[in-house]
């Protein structure tokens, strides 16, 4: 494992140290998203999250473009894999945000309930 991917690994192990128990309740539902892609420019859109179990289903509608994602929940860590190389992983927050990296820890996405 290199050492990007450990650090993005161990960031998100003590974010969902700190998110607490209730955070990965209840996510379904409407999210805005706001994030950073690799090269660093700014994206909005919004995030539509079906969570049964520990199965998640994410579309995503950004600018003129559409991604769909499945993926699952483990504790407070969801992964989901949309097509690209790496998957995007989020760490549910105890305020109902979902904090991810994406594109190998190269870009951020921030997911706030609707």
């Amino acid at each position: 494992m290199s050492i990007l991917n450990r650090r993005i690994v161990m960031t998100l192990g003590a974010l969902a140290i700190l998110a607490g128990p209730a955070a990965a309740q209840g996510l379904s539902g409407s999210y805005k998203a706001e994030g950073r892609n690799p090269d660093g420019s700014a994206y909005r859109g919004v995030v539509q999250l079906t969570h049964s179990a520990n199965v998640v289903s994410m579309a995503w509608s950004v600018g003129n473009s559409s991604y769909i994602g499945t993926g699952v929940q483990e504790g407070r860590v969801i992964t989901v894999n949309w097509g690209a190389d790496t998957p995007v992983v989020y760490v549910a927050m105890p305020d109902g945000t979902l904090h991810g990296t994406w594109a190998g820890g190269l870009a951020l996405e921030k997911l706030t309930p609707n």
